[in-house]
């Protein structure tokens, strides 16, 4: 049995953040949080030397890490290195995400996720393919599907429990079909989407639960038609995941939706990696990836720099912006003993300092880094 005493860290996301406290650990859970003078004396102590504890990062919309796509090469090779490189930037747990794609990469995705063993890995987000083709962004036209039973059936079969999200336009589905995901244990949220403010209620009301990044690819919010954005944001219960790295949209329009939706919006990083082949060529363009065209595909973003951009950008506190990297995707998807540092949730903990700079990482409480 590993006991282990994390000392001398500023707690996040905790209820208890004095200086003078003790995170406990054993195995790959969390006891709690003690005055450092009770550790008890099976416990080693391990130095935090000042540093933020923060639990684990949670994304629920990340398609690569570590140089490789995963759509490009779906295998369990490609898993596990891109879930090896995000445990590095700190993010213990997240959604595999394929963007639109053939069925065959979809369902060779799927057999890949039967299979997975890797602790960050969570499950599968399919962004498409059921998705309004004038917001189509970077998917491909030749690829998106009308909503239809049967193909909700054969990929749900195939898929035994593995698609945990889906992101589908809600003005092409019927409340039936959309209640028959729900049902079926998938997370839908609304994106890609020409809806209007009436369309995007009543997908709410048939069971959408989530809208993905907020403001791209969907209706935009005007004063004659509020959209999609206007919806969620008059919700009472639906979130939104939200890009925050300047460039899919300004800190101004984060720091107002914030504002608005509080507890609702979380952070997301909607990263690629460089791709040549397969449905998706990206290409890094500085601090974000294109296609051929030089359309907008993906973030270069970390969870890392979305908490510091939300931070220094979008003046959100830093214990907030932890939430929504945190807490408020685990509470989304309902991973009850994720997302907070609380006793009896998993020691997922990432370590960083005052530069936002990530120094160690905790994964099922075994250090990674």
């Amino acid at each position: 049995m590993n006991k282990l005493a994390l000392i001398n860290g500023i707690l996040l996301n905790a209820a208890e953040q004095s200086p003078e406290t003790a995170l406990l650990i054993t195995d790959d859970r969390i006891d709690g949080v003690i005055s450092k003078t009770e550790i008890p004396s099976e416990y080693t102590i391990w130095d935090a030397r000042g540093h933020y504890i923060s639990p684990g990062f949670i994304d629920l919309q990340i398609y690569g890490g570590g140089g490789v796509l995963f759509a490009e090469k779906p295998t369990d090779e490609s898993l596990r290195t891109m879930a090896d490189a995000l445990v590095q930037s700190g993010t213990t747990g997240f959604y595999l995400t394929l963007a639109t794609n053939t069925l065959d990469v979809l369902k060779k995705s799927i057999e890949v996720a039967k299979e997975a063993v890797h602790p960050a890995f969570m499950g599968l987000h399919f962004e498409g393919p059921f998705l309004h083709p004038e917001k189509r962004g970077a998917h491909p036209t030749s690829c998106l599907l009308r909503p239809e039973m049967e193909t909700f059936r054969d990929l749900l079969e195939h898929a035994s429990g593995t698609i945990k999200m889906m992101t589908i336009a809600p003005e092409l589905f019927n409340p039936e079909q959309i209640t028959y995901l729900r049902d079926a244990g998938v997370l839908l949220s609304a994106g890609h989407s020409t809806a209007n403010y009436e369309e995007a209620t009543q997908g709410f009301a048939a069971g959408i639960a989530a809208v993905t990044h907020l403001f791209n690819a969907m209706s935009p919010l005007h004063h004659r038609e509020s959209g999609l954005p206007g919806a969620v944001f008059l919700s009472e219960h639906v979130c939104a995941s939200i890009i925050v790295d300047g460039i899919h949209l300004s800190y101004e329009t984060v720091a107002i939706s914030k504002k608005i939706m509080g507890d609702r919006l979380f952070l997301i990083t909607d990263a690629v990696a460089p791709a040549t082949s397969g449905t998706y060529h990206h290409r890094l363009n500085s601090d974000h990836y294109v296609l051929p065209d030089g359309t907008l595909s993906g973030s270069a973003l970390t969870m890392m720099d979305a908490v510091k951009n939300a931070v220094r950008h979008a003046g959100i506190p830093l214990p907030e912006a932890i939430r929504m990297a945190t807490s408020y995707p685990a509470r989304l998807i309902g991973a009850k003993d994720q997302g907070q540092i609380s006793a009896g949730h998993l020691a997922n903990l990432t370590l960083f300092d005052s530069d936002f700079q990530v120094q160690h990482v905790f994964l099922h409480g075994i250090k990674q880094r």
